[in-house]
Order: structure tokens, then sequence, then C-alpha cells
């Protein structure tokens, strides 16, 4: 399936990702959070199978309901990519 929003940064923390998203506003922050957990759930699910199942936080579930969005305000895309990509080494 194709989407039209576009990952700009991503950062993957042991407890946590941060993504910069760039998306049509037809899509709802609660939208977008959703379809990621659900399209990298589906896909670690089929990579790691039962391995991936015995470590997961809740059975039956790979992600936490929550989420947490910010927007960019008057800071520029580039600014918050470079935040991103910097922050990945720490």
């Amino acid at each position: 399936m194709q989407y039209e929003f576009e990952i700009l940064a991503c950062e993957i923390m042991p407890d946590h990702i941060h993504l910069f998203v760039s998306a049509p506003p037809k899509y709802s922050p609660a939208n977008l959070a959703k379809l990621f957990k659900g399209i990298t759930s589906r896909c670690l699910r089929q990579q790691l199978g039962e391995r991936l199942c015995r470590q997961i936080w809740k059975p039956g579930t790979l992600w936490s309901p929550s989420y947490y969005v910010g927007t960019a305000g008057n800071v520029s895309a580039e600014v918050i990519k470079r935040y991103i990509e910097e922050n990945q080494h720490i």
C-alpha cells in the first residue's frame, strides 16, 4: 500500500522511536501513529515471529497505545532533522 507521507528523519532508542514526518493534512497525527505502529508491527512479526512475541511488553501487543506528537512550528525542518540525526549516537 502506498501512502502520501515521507519520513524525513528517524531515531531508534531502546524504549521509543523519534520520527520526523511530512504528511498531508488529511492524515491526523493519531492516524499516522496508528499507521506506523500497525505497519512496523506487521513487518516485525513476519520477520521475527515467535522470538519477538516472547519479548514484547504485553502479550499480543507490540506497541504501547500511547504516542507523543509535536509540530515544527517556527523551527525549520532542517533543524529538526539535524537534531534527530545528531542524537542517534547518544
